[in-house]
């Protein structure tokens, strides 16, 4: 991961989302970029001097934390960057301009189940970006060491493009997979395709030479939540998805599984793009 893109709005929300894009910094050696973006706006009920104030206190909020950041990760490059506009299409177009990026992005939500405490901004990043990205609500401990990765596992095909992150963050935490088969399905047949990408998971983890483990579960009603409480049963750090997945096997991407799933996860979500929704080259 050679760039590691944290938007930064100065809320206690985006602080927290910038602890956890150091720590992902420091373990792959990657560039930080902090990012604030000023919203466009057709009139203001600033006058021209205080928007100067406003921006000047921006400007040294931002270097402040970026010194923070260097100190906290003095072996890595760390930038910071203003720019203007709508934040989640500032955000996305900044990061899909860099090589081997992903962002970084707080949700709100306390209680973990108020699916309308998530930001439109962080679902429209979900939903459109094109590099991965790791979700993280503002009340997670960055404390807390990367032990365990939750890896689900379906019947589809783009299943699998998350193991490439999967082995990645293994590697640079030295944590452990669980690769867990989900079935969905009572079917013979689901159940043994979900078993052969199972298969192609654990030689992929093989190859890769991280510590894994291989579970299945068998999910009967509301996949959103059972994903979540088998995370909180394994006691995961990390769980990663693919987005398409969301679209497909868990049925809700746009609805309110989706906000529900990011705003009750009590660990980070890493959001995987699928690479062939797009007709870029990755």
């Amino acid at each position: 991961m050679k760039n590691i893109v944290v938007g930064i709005d100065f809320s206690p929300n985006s602080e927290n989302a910038l602890r956890h894009a150091i720590a992902v910094a420091i373990k792959s050696e990657g560039t930080l970029h902090l990012i604030h973006v000023k919203p466009q706006r057709a009139s203001s009920i600033f006058s021209s001097k205080e928007e100067q104030a406003i921006a000047k206190n921006i400007e040294k909020g931002l270097q402040q934390l970026t010194e923070d950041a260097i100190r906290e990760a003095p072996m890595c490059m760390v930038q910071n960057v203003i720019l203007q506009g709508k934040p989640p299409v500032e955000l996305l177009r900044y990061a899909h301009n860099l090589q081997d990026s992903m962002i970084v992005v707080g949700t709100h939500g306390t209680s973990g189940f108020d699916e309308k405490q998530v930001g439109s901004n962080t679902l429209r990043i979900v939903s459109e970006s094109k590099v991965p990205v790791l979700s993280v609500r503002e009340n997670i401990n960055i404390g807390r060491d990367l032990t365990q990765i939750l890896v689900p596992i379906d019947e589809s095909f783009e299943t699998l493009q998350k193991i490439k992150y999967a082995v990645l963050f293994a590697e640079l935490f030295n944590a452990k997979l669980i690769l867990l088969g989900t079935y969905t399905s009572p079917t013979r047949e689901s159940k043994h395709v979900i078993n052969v990408q199972l298969g192609h998971a654990r030689s992929m983890a093989q190859k890769a030479n991280v510590r894994y483990e291989v579970r299945t579960v068998t999910i009967t009603e509301n996949p959103t939540m059972a994903l979540v409480e088998y995370a909180k049963h394994a006691d995961v750090n990390l769980v990663i998805i693919m987005r398409e997945e969301e679209a497909e096997f868990f049925d809700f991407w746009m609805g309110t599984s989706t906000r529900r799933l990011i705003s009750a996860s009590p660990m980070p979500l890493l959001i995987v793009p699928n690479v062939n929704h797009f007709s870029v080259n990755k």
